[in-house]
């Protein structure tokens, strides 16, 4: 009686090595450019809100001749002036209003992860004129 052999399969450790290898560098790839597109989303999110506060100091300047008074970034501020301040924003900004008669400006100021993953364009301001100015480059952080 003769055996016959027949052939194993699987993969060898090499060919395992190898495949680990090449996700790793895929992996050490992609995973900055992820946080980095994380980074602007949240960004994203946090000059929309700036946008909606303006709209309502505008529409608060129609009513009472004046600006709503200063925010500080407490809940309860923004709750007072009937805005609310969504969590991916709080998470990773906080927004400040401060005020004149005739004037305001908004700073969202990043913390936390967000800080650390959106060096380039730090902290964001809006005024009443509109002008759009960052601690970077204000084109790439508000284009």
């Amino acid at each position: 009686m003769t055996r016959t052999r027949t052939a194993m399969r699987g993969f060898t450790l090499i060919e395992l090595m190898i495949t680990v290898a090449i996700i790793a560098i895929l992996a050490s790839v992609a995973y900055p450019q992820y946080t980095k597109q994380v980074a602007k989303g949240r960004r994203a999110a946090a000059q929309s809100f700036m946008f909606n506060v303006a709209n309502k100091q505008e529409q608060y300047m129609l009513n009472s001749r004046t600006y709503f008074a200063a925010a500080t970034g407490a809940a309860s501020e923004w709750t007072a002036a009937g805005i609310t301040v969504p969590a991916d924003v709080s998470t990773f900004y906080t927004v400040t209003v401060t005020t004149t008669t005739t004037t305001f400006t908004i700073t969202a100021t990043p913390i936390g992860t967000q800080l650390a993953n959106d060096t380039a364009c730090g902290t964001l301001t809006l005024n009443n004129a509109g002008a759009k100015t960052s601690s970077g480059s204000a084109s790439t952080c508000w284009g």
